[in-house]
């Protein structure tokens, strides 16, 4: 296998962890396209079904690496390495990626780069336009998203901690199970946080479950809110809906509320203000205001990237290649995506 010297680094990136189909082109650091192909299909059923993701996987990889090609103005000819999301994530989901990767990377002879997903949205700050700035070393990452809640010590772009991570339900995942006793379509998270915007936070209080140190539970808080509801639909079957704003505002400052706690031990831990976030979760609207809030009035530094850089995407991906590149981390070809991986 040869590593072409060119004078240019172009990496293109794939990321098929779950239910997006993602592939970008990365210029000496700077992305030149990132394209997203979510999945419907999902939809009616509530939740991500692995079988229907990774067929729908295949349906889109080869359009969707097409057009960021295209977008990008670069032949497969040119690209210096293929990179794609080693894991964590649905296993049928990630072996399309990482088929693929494979094969291009074989067939144009130059090297493979396996990057891990949960580093990759920590890193996503560092794409130049994600927030205007970039957060310096050490810092402390949350990742929220629908199948990880951690906060993870950042020493470089190499070495990171886990500091502490969820118990059980993800954060994402407490949103769309929540959503669902509503009623809302899913995914709830979005539903939930335009809702709240509407109603009043302190309305209803939900329990906040205890954990040890910087550990999160969320499957607690979605029993009692499924308890409540339960409760009060014996009393008034009506009551959802005529207090849909509330129980979304009151159900989402709790979950707040658990996220700015721990982060608040996180600091006092680490002596560590800078704060950057990652996944999709990182999107939501109140959490952003509390964080924006937090960094003024205890002088913390917050990073939020643009929403594009959130979600699942293959940006994060490239510009985590990117630095695996210019330190010579290349993968075998006999690399296995994994379901499971630590950081």
């Amino acid at each position: 296998m040869s590593n072409k010297n060119t004078k240019d680094i172009l990496i293109l990136a794939i990321e098929s962890s779950c239910d997006e189909t993602s592939a970008a082109v990365l210029k000496n650091g700077k992305i030149l396209s990132n394209i997203i192909a979510g999945q419907k299909v999902h939809e009616q059923y509530g939740g991500v079904i692995p079988e229907l993701a990774s067929r729908a996987h295949q349906q889109n990889i080869v359009p969707v690496v097409d057009v960021a090609l295209k977008k990008a103005g670069v032949q497969p000819q040119q690209l210096s390495a293929v990179a794609f999301t080693e894991g964590p994530g649905l296993l049928g989901s990630l072996l399309v990626g990482a088929s693929f990767a494979k094969s291009m990377a074989l067939a144009l002879d130059i090297p493979l780069i396996g990057v891990h997903h949960m580093k990759a949205h920590l890193l996503a700050h560092f794409i130049d336009d994600a927030t205007g700035k970039i957060p310096e070393f050490p810092f402390i990452g949350l990742t929220v998203s629908g199948g990880h809640t951690q906060i993870v010590l950042v020493k470089n772009h190499f070495d990171m901690e886990v500091l502490g991570e969820t118990l059980d339900d993800a954060v994402g995942e407490a949103f769309d199970k929540t959503a669902k006793l509503l009623g809302l379509p899913y995914p709830g998270g979005p539903h939930i946080d335009r809702l709240a915007q509407e109603g009043n936070p302190h309305a209803f209080k939900f329990p906040k479950p205890k954990t040890e140190g910087l550990t999160f539970s969320f499957s607690g808080l979605k029993t009692s809110v499924l308890y409540f509801l339960q409760k009060k639909l014996k009393e008034n079957p009506d009551f959802i809906r005529q207090n849909l704003a509330d129980i979304a505002a009151s159900f989402q400052h709790t979950v707040i509320e658990m996220l700015t706690d721990k982060l608040w031990e996180a600091v006092r831990q680490t002596g560590i203000k800078r704060i950057a976030i990652g996944g999709g979760v990182s999107a939501n609207k109140g959490l952003k205001k509390a964080l924006e809030n937090l960094a003024e009035t205890e002088g913390w530094e917050v990073f939020i990237p643009k929403f594009e850089y959130t979600t699942d995407n293959a940006a994060m991906i490239a510009i985590t290649a990117y630095y695996k590149y210019l330190k010579g981390e290349f993968s075998p070809l006999t690399t296995v995506p994994k379901a499971r991986m630590k950081i």
